[in-house]
Protein backbone atom coordinates (compact mmCIF):
# COMPACT_ATOMS: atom_id res chain seq x y z
CA UNK A 1 0.00 0.00 0.00
CA UNK A 2 1.42 3.38 -1.04
CA UNK A 3 1.79 5.98 1.71
CA UNK A 4 2.04 9.69 1.01
CA UNK A 5 1.45 13.14 2.41
CA UNK A 6 -0.49 16.00 0.87
CA UNK A 7 0.98 19.48 1.34
CA UNK A 8 -0.48 22.98 0.93
CA UNK A 9 2.59 24.96 2.14
CA UNK A 10 1.00 27.04 4.85
CA UNK A 11 0.53 27.14 8.57
CA UNK A 12 -1.36 30.05 10.06
CA UNK A 13 0.96 29.68 13.06
CA UNK A 14 4.02 30.50 10.96
CA UNK A 15 5.54 33.92 11.53
CA UNK A 16 5.94 34.71 7.83
CA UNK A 17 5.56 33.24 4.36
CA UNK A 18 9.32 32.58 4.30
CA UNK A 19 9.01 30.60 7.52
CA UNK A 20 6.06 28.67 6.10
CA UNK A 21 8.15 27.65 3.09
CA UNK A 22 11.10 26.68 5.31
CA UNK A 23 8.92 24.59 7.60
CA UNK A 24 7.18 22.88 4.67
CA UNK A 25 10.50 21.90 3.09
CA UNK A 26 11.72 20.64 6.49
CA UNK A 27 8.64 18.40 6.71
CA UNK A 28 9.24 17.03 3.22
CA UNK A 29 12.93 16.46 3.96
CA UNK A 30 11.92 14.48 7.06
CA UNK A 31 9.43 12.43 5.03
CA UNK A 32 12.24 11.58 2.60
CA UNK A 33 14.60 10.61 5.44
CA UNK A 34 11.97 8.49 7.23
CA UNK A 35 11.08 6.51 4.09
CA UNK A 36 7.71 7.87 2.97
CA UNK A 37 6.70 6.85 -0.56
CA UNK A 38 5.44 10.12 -2.07
CA UNK A 39 4.74 13.79 -1.37
CA UNK A 40 1.72 15.39 -3.08
CA UNK A 41 1.48 19.11 -3.83
CA UNK A 42 -1.71 21.10 -3.97
CA UNK A 43 -2.47 23.83 -6.49
CA UNK A 44 -4.43 26.60 -4.77
CA UNK A 45 -4.75 30.14 -6.08
CA UNK A 46 -5.71 33.46 -4.48
CA UNK A 47 -6.32 32.04 -1.01
CA UNK A 48 -3.65 33.54 1.27
CA UNK A 49 -5.22 32.33 4.52
CA UNK A 50 -5.09 28.72 3.35
CA UNK A 51 -2.14 28.00 1.04
CA UNK A 52 0.99 29.45 -0.54
CA UNK A 53 1.16 26.67 -3.11
CA UNK A 54 0.05 28.46 -6.27
CA UNK A 55 3.01 27.22 -8.35
CA UNK A 56 3.29 23.49 -7.58
CA UNK A 57 5.53 22.64 -10.54
CA UNK A 58 8.12 25.16 -9.35
CA UNK A 59 7.98 23.63 -5.89
CA UNK A 60 8.12 20.13 -7.37
CA UNK A 61 11.36 21.04 -9.14
CA UNK A 62 12.82 22.31 -5.87
CA UNK A 63 11.85 19.08 -4.11
CA UNK A 64 13.30 17.03 -6.96
CA UNK A 65 16.62 18.83 -6.55
CA UNK A 66 16.82 18.39 -2.76
CA UNK A 67 15.68 14.73 -2.54
CA UNK A 68 16.88 11.46 -4.04
CA UNK A 69 14.21 8.84 -3.40
CA UNK A 70 10.72 10.11 -2.60
CA UNK A 71 8.23 10.36 -5.46
CA UNK A 72 6.72 13.77 -6.23
CA UNK A 73 3.08 14.10 -7.18
CA UNK A 74 0.69 16.88 -8.14
CA UNK A 75 -2.65 16.72 -6.34
CA UNK A 76 -3.86 18.09 -8.46
CA UNK A 77 -2.52 20.07 -11.40
CA UNK A 78 -5.50 22.13 -12.61
CA UNK A 79 -5.20 21.51 -16.32
CA UNK A 80 -7.68 24.12 -17.65
CA UNK A 81 -5.69 26.97 -16.06
CA UNK A 82 -2.45 26.34 -17.96
CA UNK A 83 -1.34 25.94 -21.54
CA UNK A 84 -1.01 22.18 -22.14
CA UNK A 85 2.25 22.42 -24.12
CA UNK A 86 3.88 24.44 -21.36
CA UNK A 87 2.62 21.92 -18.79
CA UNK A 88 4.04 19.07 -20.88
CA UNK A 89 7.44 20.81 -21.01
CA UNK A 90 7.55 21.61 -17.31
CA UNK A 91 6.42 18.18 -16.13
CA UNK A 92 8.89 16.44 -18.44
CA UNK A 93 11.62 18.70 -17.01
CA UNK A 94 10.65 17.74 -13.45
CA UNK A 95 10.71 14.07 -14.43
CA UNK A 96 14.25 14.61 -15.73
CA UNK A 97 15.45 16.51 -12.64
CA UNK A 98 13.97 13.86 -10.33
CA UNK A 99 15.24 10.89 -12.32
CA UNK A 100 11.74 9.67 -13.12
CA UNK A 101 9.93 10.31 -9.82
CA UNK A 102 6.99 12.41 -11.03
CA UNK A 103 3.38 11.27 -10.63
CA UNK A 104 1.04 13.54 -12.58
CA UNK A 105 -2.19 13.97 -10.65
CA UNK A 106 -4.70 16.06 -12.59
CA UNK A 107 -8.13 17.57 -12.12
CA UNK A 108 -10.39 20.56 -12.71
CA UNK A 109 -10.65 21.87 -9.12
CA UNK A 110 -13.91 22.40 -7.29
CA UNK A 111 -13.10 26.08 -6.65
CA UNK A 112 -14.24 28.52 -9.40
CA UNK A 113 -12.30 31.41 -7.76
CA UNK A 114 -9.10 30.75 -9.70
CA UNK A 115 -11.02 30.45 -12.97
CA UNK A 116 -12.55 33.87 -12.36
CA UNK A 117 -9.12 35.38 -11.72
CA UNK A 118 -7.66 33.78 -14.86
CA UNK A 119 -10.60 34.84 -16.98
CA UNK A 120 -11.63 31.29 -17.85
CA UNK A 121 -15.25 30.17 -17.58
CA UNK A 122 -15.66 27.35 -15.09
CA UNK A 123 -18.40 25.96 -17.32
CA UNK A 124 -15.66 25.19 -19.87
CA UNK A 125 -13.51 23.33 -17.36
CA UNK A 126 -14.57 19.79 -18.27
CA UNK A 127 -13.94 20.21 -22.00
CA UNK A 128 -10.70 22.12 -21.41
CA UNK A 129 -9.50 19.41 -19.03
CA UNK A 130 -10.09 16.61 -21.53
CA UNK A 131 -8.42 18.49 -24.38
CA UNK A 132 -5.41 19.50 -22.28
CA UNK A 133 -4.81 15.97 -21.02
CA UNK A 134 -4.97 14.64 -24.59
CA UNK A 135 -2.40 17.22 -25.75
CA UNK A 136 -0.02 16.52 -22.86
CA UNK A 137 -0.06 12.79 -23.56
CA UNK A 138 0.56 13.43 -27.26
CA UNK A 139 3.47 15.75 -26.48
CA UNK A 140 5.02 13.27 -24.04
CA UNK A 141 4.79 10.25 -26.35
CA UNK A 142 5.09 11.42 -29.98
CA UNK A 143 8.20 12.62 -31.71
CA UNK A 144 6.10 15.14 -33.64
CA UNK A 145 2.69 16.05 -32.26
CA UNK A 146 -0.12 18.01 -33.88
CA UNK A 147 -3.52 18.97 -32.53
CA UNK A 148 -6.61 20.75 -33.79
CA UNK A 149 -9.09 21.37 -31.01
CA UNK A 150 -11.63 23.73 -29.59
CA UNK A 151 -9.21 25.62 -27.36
CA UNK A 152 -5.74 24.77 -28.73
CA UNK A 153 -4.27 24.11 -32.16
CA UNK A 154 -0.68 23.50 -33.26
CA UNK A 155 1.31 21.59 -35.86
CA UNK A 156 4.47 19.47 -35.61
CA UNK A 157 5.40 20.20 -32.01
CA UNK A 158 8.43 18.33 -30.63
CA UNK A 159 8.65 18.20 -26.85
CA UNK A 160 11.98 19.04 -25.25
CA UNK A 161 12.96 17.45 -22.92
CA UNK A 162 11.30 14.05 -22.98
CA UNK A 163 10.12 12.44 -19.74
CA UNK A 164 12.40 9.85 -18.18
CA UNK A 165 9.46 7.52 -17.56
CA UNK A 166 8.23 5.71 -20.62
CA UNK A 167 5.83 5.94 -22.25
CA UNK A 168 5.08 8.77 -19.80
CA UNK A 169 4.76 9.53 -16.07
CA UNK A 170 1.84 7.89 -14.28
CA UNK A 171 -1.39 9.89 -14.55
CA UNK A 172 -3.97 9.92 -11.77
CA UNK A 173 -7.30 11.72 -12.00
CA UNK A 174 -9.22 13.32 -9.13
CA UNK A 175 -12.77 12.20 -8.37
CA UNK A 176 -15.34 13.91 -6.18
CA UNK A 177 -18.87 13.08 -7.36
CA UNK A 178 -20.20 9.54 -7.84
CA UNK A 179 -20.52 9.74 -11.63
CA UNK A 180 -16.89 10.88 -11.87
CA UNK A 181 -15.69 7.60 -10.38
CA UNK A 182 -17.35 5.61 -13.13
CA UNK A 183 -16.06 7.95 -15.82
CA UNK A 184 -12.46 7.58 -14.59
CA UNK A 185 -12.83 3.81 -14.44
CA UNK A 186 -14.13 3.76 -18.00
CA UNK A 187 -11.08 5.76 -19.15
CA UNK A 188 -8.73 3.42 -17.31
CA UNK A 189 -6.88 5.86 -15.02
CA UNK A 190 -5.91 5.44 -11.37
CA UNK A 191 -7.93 7.86 -9.26
CA UNK A 192 -7.72 10.12 -6.23
CA UNK A 193 -10.66 10.18 -3.89
CA UNK A 194 -10.86 13.13 -1.49
CA UNK A 195 -13.29 13.62 1.38
CA UNK A 196 -14.14 17.27 0.85
CA UNK A 197 -17.27 16.57 -1.18
CA UNK A 198 -18.30 13.14 0.13
CA UNK A 199 -18.01 11.41 3.53
CA UNK A 200 -15.81 8.43 4.27
CA UNK A 201 -18.90 6.27 4.81
CA UNK A 202 -19.67 6.59 1.07
CA UNK A 203 -16.15 5.79 -0.14
CA UNK A 204 -16.73 2.06 -0.71
CA UNK A 205 -19.85 2.79 -2.79
CA UNK A 206 -17.91 5.20 -5.03
CA UNK A 207 -14.86 3.00 -5.54
CA UNK A 208 -17.11 0.03 -6.37
CA UNK A 209 -18.54 2.06 -9.27
CA UNK A 210 -14.98 2.84 -10.37
CA UNK A 211 -13.94 -0.82 -10.37
CA UNK A 212 -17.11 -1.91 -12.17
CA UNK A 213 -16.58 0.68 -14.92
CA UNK A 214 -12.93 -0.35 -15.26
CA UNK A 215 -13.87 -4.00 -15.69
CA UNK A 216 -16.72 -3.25 -18.08
CA UNK A 217 -14.38 -1.23 -20.29
CA UNK A 218 -12.01 -4.19 -20.56
CA UNK A 219 -8.90 -2.48 -19.26
CA UNK A 220 -5.87 -4.60 -18.51
CA UNK A 221 -4.30 -4.52 -15.09
CA UNK A 222 -5.86 -3.68 -11.76
CA UNK A 223 -7.88 -0.54 -10.94
CA UNK A 224 -6.05 1.66 -8.46
CA UNK A 225 -7.96 3.89 -6.04
CA UNK A 226 -6.09 6.24 -3.69
CA UNK A 227 -7.58 8.10 -0.73
CA UNK A 228 -6.60 11.66 0.23
CA UNK A 229 -7.72 12.37 3.79
CA UNK A 230 -6.68 14.49 6.78
CA UNK A 231 -4.71 12.34 9.24
CA UNK A 232 -3.37 13.33 12.64
CA UNK A 233 -1.43 10.90 14.83
CA UNK A 234 -0.43 11.45 18.45
CA UNK A 235 0.91 9.32 21.28
CA UNK A 236 -2.35 9.56 23.23
CA UNK A 237 -5.99 9.51 22.18
CA UNK A 238 -6.60 12.74 24.08
CA UNK A 239 -3.90 14.67 22.22
CA UNK A 240 -4.87 13.15 18.87
CA UNK A 241 -8.41 14.46 19.20
CA UNK A 242 -7.65 17.79 20.89
CA UNK A 243 -4.67 19.05 18.87
CA UNK A 244 -6.30 19.15 15.40
CA UNK A 245 -9.79 20.23 16.54
CA UNK A 246 -9.62 23.82 15.32
CA UNK A 247 -7.99 22.92 12.02
CA UNK A 248 -10.27 19.96 11.29
CA UNK A 249 -13.37 22.09 11.78
CA UNK A 250 -11.90 24.79 9.54
CA UNK A 251 -11.03 22.17 6.93
CA UNK A 252 -14.56 20.79 6.97
CA UNK A 253 -15.91 24.17 5.82
CA UNK A 254 -13.56 24.74 2.86
CA UNK A 255 -16.44 23.78 0.61
CA UNK A 256 -19.37 24.98 2.68
CA UNK A 257 -21.66 24.61 -0.35
CA UNK A 258 -21.03 20.85 -0.32
CA UNK A 259 -21.55 20.32 3.40
CA UNK A 260 -24.81 18.57 4.17
CA UNK A 261 -25.86 20.68 7.14
CA UNK A 262 -23.85 21.69 10.22
CA UNK A 263 -21.33 19.08 11.40
CA UNK A 264 -20.23 18.40 14.94
CA UNK A 265 -16.61 17.56 15.65
CA UNK A 266 -17.67 13.96 16.23
CA UNK A 267 -19.14 13.86 12.71
CA UNK A 268 -16.01 15.43 11.23
CA UNK A 269 -13.85 12.82 12.98
CA UNK A 270 -16.04 10.04 11.63
CA UNK A 271 -16.62 11.26 8.07
CA UNK A 272 -13.91 13.75 7.11
CA UNK A 273 -10.66 12.74 8.78
CA UNK A 274 -8.69 10.13 10.71
CA UNK A 275 -7.25 11.02 14.10
CA UNK A 276 -5.88 8.87 16.88
CA UNK A 277 -2.95 6.94 18.24
CA UNK A 278 -0.88 4.89 15.77
CA UNK A 279 -2.99 1.86 16.67
CA UNK A 280 -6.27 3.72 16.10
CA UNK A 281 -5.14 5.18 12.77
CA UNK A 282 -3.83 1.79 11.61
CA UNK A 283 -7.14 0.13 12.43
CA UNK A 284 -9.17 2.78 10.59
CA UNK A 285 -6.97 2.63 7.50
CA UNK A 286 -7.16 -1.15 7.43
CA UNK A 287 -10.94 -0.93 7.57
CA UNK A 288 -11.07 1.58 4.70
CA UNK A 289 -8.57 -0.44 2.65
CA UNK A 290 -10.71 -3.56 2.99
CA UNK A 291 -14.01 -1.80 2.27
CA UNK A 292 -12.88 0.41 -0.63
CA UNK A 293 -10.03 -1.72 -2.04
CA UNK A 294 -7.53 1.12 -1.64
CA UNK A 295 -4.11 1.01 -3.27
CA UNK A 296 -2.77 3.86 -1.17
CA UNK A 297 -3.44 6.80 1.13
CA UNK A 298 -2.25 10.38 1.16
CA UNK A 299 -2.41 12.16 4.53
CA UNK A 300 -3.27 15.83 4.64
CA UNK A 301 -0.81 16.56 7.42
CA UNK A 302 -2.06 20.02 8.44
CA UNK A 303 -5.78 20.19 7.61
CA UNK A 304 -7.07 23.70 8.11
CA UNK A 305 -3.46 24.94 8.47
CA UNK A 306 -3.85 25.44 12.23
CA UNK A 307 -1.24 23.02 13.59
CA UNK A 308 2.21 24.16 14.64
CA UNK A 309 5.34 22.92 12.88
CA UNK A 310 6.25 20.79 15.91
CA UNK A 311 2.80 19.18 15.95
CA UNK A 312 3.01 18.39 12.23
CA UNK A 313 6.48 16.88 12.59
CA UNK A 314 5.44 14.72 15.54
CA UNK A 315 2.34 13.44 13.73
CA UNK A 316 4.31 12.85 10.53
CA UNK A 317 6.94 10.80 12.33
CA UNK A 318 4.32 8.58 13.97
CA UNK A 319 2.48 8.22 10.65
CA UNK A 320 5.60 7.10 8.79
CA UNK A 321 7.34 5.09 11.50
CA UNK A 322 4.42 3.61 13.45
CA UNK A 323 1.50 3.38 11.00
CA UNK A 324 3.03 2.85 7.54
CA UNK A 325 5.04 -0.31 8.42
CA UNK A 326 1.78 -2.16 9.15
CA UNK A 327 0.87 -1.90 5.43
CA UNK A 328 4.22 -2.82 3.89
Amino acid sequence: MEFGIFHEFLSTKSQSQAEAFAQSFAQIDAAEDWGLDVVWLAEIHMNPTRSLLSAPLTVAAAIAARTRRIKIGTAVQILPLGHPLRLAEETATIDQISGGRLIFGVGRSAFPRAYDAYGIAYTESQDRFAESLDIIKKAWTRENASHQGRYHSFENFTLVPRPVQQPHPEIRVAASQHDTYGAIGELGYPLFSAVRATPLSELAHHTAAYREAWTAAGHAGKPQAYLQVPIYVAATREAALADPHEGMMRFSMYRADLVRGPMSYETVLREKCIAGTPEMVTERLMQLRAEAHLAGVSAEINPGSMLSHDQVMSSLQLYVQEVMPNFK
